[in-house]
C-alpha cells in the first residue's frame, strides 16, 4: 500500500475520499505530510473521513509517527499518520 501524500494545497474533502477508499480496501491508510500546513490539511481530512464513516458504525483511530520523505532529492522529516479501524 502506497502512502497518501498530502500537501498544503491538498483539498481536505478530496483527501478524505481517498482515505475512505483506502480504509474500505485495506482497513488502514497511511498519510505522509511535510510541514505544518500539510499536517493541518491531513488532520482536517481525517476528521472529515471520520464523519463519513461514523454513520456506518466504523470508528477510526490515528497513530502519529515521524518518517523520512524524499522531496526533490532531499530527505525531509515528515509526519506519518496511520489511520486504522478501531
Amino acid at each position: 500500500m502506497e502512502p497518501l501524500r498530502v500537501s498544503t494545497k491538498s483539498q481536505p474533502k478530496s483527501v478524505a475520499g481517498a482515505i475512505a477508499a483506502m480504509i474500505k480496501d485495506n482497513k488502514k491508510a497511511e498519510i505522509i505530510a511535510v510541514g505544518a500546513g500539510a499536517v493541518n490539511q491531513a488532520i482536517k481530512a481525517i476528521a472529515i473521513t471520520r464523519g463519513f464513516m461514523a454513520p456506518s458504525g466504523i470508528d477510526l483511530i490515528v497513530i502519529p509517527a515521524f518518517a523520512n520523505a524524499e522531496i526533490d532529492g532531499v530527505i525531509r522529516t515528515s509526519i506519518k499518520l496511520i489511520v486504522e479501524v478501531r
